[in-house]
């Protein structure tokens, strides 16, 4: 035992120590390196690259509620979308009289329906600060309110999961709505500046690019020290045997509940550093197919390792960034075979299958979902 809690240590730090270097030396390579270098890196692919880190750091949200408490979420694309929704709201905000119509208050999209004031719900917005406690204030008390009232009534299992879905599904076709004040269908777009720097700027792309790698090593650390702790362990007892579990005493809805919500808020945050590097946030991210999606991230990468729901978020991107460009009309079959394989093959994902993860002193294969 101790020489694998020594293992488990090491490759966390060594990990951390990889995705710190990453976070520091790629924007130094797109800044300080000239293009005419081969190491240059462009800044369009450090944008992609930012987008894969927040993706992951999504990924890691889903594994710590799947992969470590049994709690299969097929519906946390919602809070990953209500998330970017927060910052998407900041960023039109500091539009002002550069939009389409110059109105100084209203977006470009209020003023062409009509609206002659901004509704209540965006008020603060322009404020940052303000936007980012709504970030993750607005995704956790959903989270919050939704687990309260479905771990209390005792509901797990895959009765859980369609529950989650149709969250997801009824806030997509609210979010899809005019009179929302959310943009509709095409939602919130065309942003121009964040903290007052340009974001079409090379500067700018970098700074999220680190924000990005930043908040992934927060959250993974966050998440080992969890799951190594007397509460990781708690909640892997909860995943493999919740009623044994609550016969010995503990209030297994609030174990439940407290990394449900705290999942919830990764997802946010993730969300919030996806927006400002594609450009736009639309209803579509409510779509339930992404929150399936998600799923199959953490189960290629190796469900309960962390690290592995990393890799699988990062490795699955890298694959559709080249697919749906080379070959668009298999990018799905080509994903759905993927996880397929996964299953049958490398039931413990890719990180379990090379072996280079030891016991997370919560790591338990074959767990329930």
């Amino acid at each position: 035992m101790a020489k694998l809690t020594f293992t488990t240590q090491k490759t966390t730090w060594l990990f951390a120590a990889v995705l710190a270097a990453i976070t520091i030396v790629v924007p130094i390579l797109n800044l300080a390196v000239p293009e005419t270098s081969a190491l240059h890196v462009p800044t369009y692919i450090l944008s992609l690259f930012g987008k894969y880190l927040a993706f992951a750091l999504l990924a890691l949200s889903v594994d710590l509620i799947w992969g470590y408490c049994g709690i299969l979420s097929l519906g946390h694309g919602a809070f990953f979308a209500l998330g970017g929704y927060a910052m998407g709201m900041y960023l039109m905000r500091q539009i002002g009289d550069r939009g389409v119509y110059g109105n100084p208050e209203l977006p470009d999209f209020m003023v062409f329906l009509d609206w002659q004031e901004l509704p209540w719900y965006w008020l603060g917005f322009d404020n940052f600060f303000f936007a980012m406690a709504m970030v993750m204030l607005v995704p956790g008390a959903l989270a919050f309110i939704f687990g309260w009232f479905a771990f209390r009534s005792r509901v797990s299992g895959v009765y859980l999961s369609i529950i989650t879905q149709a969250m997801t599904f009824a806030l997509m076709l609210a979010f899809f709505r005019n009179d929302m004040g959310f943009g509709g269908n095409n939602g919130l777009t065309d942003f121009k500046e964040i903290l007052g720097f340009d974001l079409r700027s090379q500067g700018p792309r970098a700074g999220l690019f680190v924000a990005s790698g930043v908040a992934l090593l927060a959250g993974f650390l966050i998440c080992r020290a969890i799951v190594a702790s007397k509460l990781g362990k708690i909640l892997v007892g909860i995943r493999d045997a919740e009623s044994r579990t609550r016969f010995l005493g503990y209030r297994v809805e609030h174990y439940k509940l407290f990394v449900f919500t705290l999942s919830a808020v990764m997802a946010g945050v993730a969300g919030a550093l996806y927006v400002p590097q594609v450009g736009i946030i639309n209803p579509g991210e409510f779509a339930p197919g992404n929150s399936i999606e998600i799923v199959i991230w953490v189960a290629l990468g190796g469900r309960g390792t962390l690290i592995g729901a990393i890799m699988g978020a990062i490795l699955v991107n890298l694959a559709k960034s080249y697919l749906t460009a080379a070959f668009p009309e298999v990018w799905l079959f080509a994903l759905g075979g993927l996880f397929v394989a996964v299953t049958l093959l490398l039931p413990k994902g890719v990180v379990g299958a090379v072996g280079i993860w030891g016991n997370m002193g919560a790591r338990a294969p074959g767990g329930k979902s």
